[in-house]
């Protein structure tokens, strides 16, 4: 992880000497030469085109299971590649029926895939899917996606994320019941691999194992998606820290310096999901409505990572615009909303009324 804190630190030696627009241009090299010292990625990864592939599984006994249950076989079909899987589902909230039709699904491939694979080295994947069939969820799925590659601009510490046109194939019947666009998420494993790094299990986080630069800068960044779903120290009861939140470090094992990585964004401002609830620990009645829950034992470091986010805008916005079936509405309205975040955020004082005095 040695050289992935070499080049984050050269990343902020670079914005402390200014805000310029060759800011932005020595952020995105400094980026690329970490990724260039980290590890490749995995192959579904490495690019960030569009793929189509079918899934063949009993879906009406799918949309059943709880994610304890014992997943169900089913074949991915990708090209003239089949692979065997089993599916399962996740989630809470979008397993409820009032919410969505179609739960998250987690796909277990049944053996190693071949080298010649685009899936050569999974062995199990998030897939974000459908909520509901209509138009207007579509959209929803493709906001969160983008919510990816908004991280991804900001840091090589986040999960990358593939598209995928997906034909849902009853394995009774053989028939399409829906083809729909959804995302596969990278690994925490392969993630880590990327930033050399290891994933690191706990079962709670105090706030002193961060390193307070990553923790601000994660915080910084859920507070401009208007994102208040996560917790960086705990997960929900009965299950490891941390909510919407992994972890990374030097050693599996490490107590320190240890790096947040946000996930799970469909709760966001910036998606409106129209199932969207707050938490009962926040009071906010909009989805739309920033809440900063950093903390204020970061301060310091809160000023400066909101400071590093300005250069990036055009980043932000190119990563919105570069969404493959994102309508134009959508476009406008997400980027009209990080708007929101550059003025709450423009300048010292904004940074001091909008957060420091808004924190945890």
């Amino acid at each position: 992880m040695g050289d992935f804190k070499a080049e984050r630190a050269a990343i902020h030696g670079v914005l402390d000497k200014g805000r310029a627009a060759s800011a932005l241009v020595a952020i995105v090299s400094a980026l690329f030469a970490m990724q260039a010292k980290a590890g490749a990625p995995t192959p579904l990864f490495a690019s960030e085109a569009s793929i189509s592939i079918s899934i063949s599984a009993p879906w009406r006994d799918v949309v059943r299971l709880d994610p304890a249950d014992e997943p169900l076989p089913g074949v991915l079909t990708i090209g003239g590649e089949d692979l065997d899987v089993t599916i399962g589902t996740r989630g809470k909230s979008r397993r409820r029926k009032e919410v969505c039709d179609f739960p998250p699904l987690r796909v277990t491939f049944a053996d190693k895939p071949p080298q010649s694979s685009l899936f050569h080295k999974q062995k199990s994947l998030k897939l974000v899917s459908y909520c509901r069939k209509s138009s207007s969820h579509q959209q929803i799925v493709l906001r969160e996606y983008a919510v990816y590659k908004l991280y991804n601009a900001v840091t090589p510490a986040s999960f990358r994320a593939r598209l995928a046109n997906v034909a849902y194939v009853d394995a009774k019947s053989g028939k399409t019941d829906v083809e729909r666009t959804g995302f596969f998420i990278e690994d925490l494993d392969d993630l880590a691999d990327r930033v050399d790094a290891k994933k690191v299990e706990r079962g709670s986080v105090p706030i002193s194992m961060y390193a307070r630069r990553d923790a601000a800068r994660a915080a910084v960044f859920e507070y401009m998606i208007s994102n208040i779903d996560w917790d960086m120290t705990a997960g929900p009861p009965g299950e490891d820290c941390c909510h919407n939140i992994r972890i990374v470090g030097a050693t599996k094992t490490a107590t320190s310096d240890l790096t947040p990585i946000p996930f799970d964004f469909d709760m966001s401002g910036v998606v409106d999901a129209p199932y969207w609830a707050a938490p009962p620990q926040v009071k906010v009645k909009s989805s739309t409505t920033r809440v900063y829950r950093g903390l204020c034992g970061h301060n310091a470091e809160t000023r400066a990572a909101a400071a590093d986010f300005r250069p990036l805008r055009p980043a932000f916005e190119a990563a919105i615009a570069e969404v493959p079936g994102l309508s134009a509405s959508n476009r406008k309205k997400a980027t009209n909303f990080l708007a929101g975040f550059f003025k709450a955020t423009a300048d010292d004082a904004a940074i001091e009324k909008n957060l420091i005095k808004k924190c945890r």
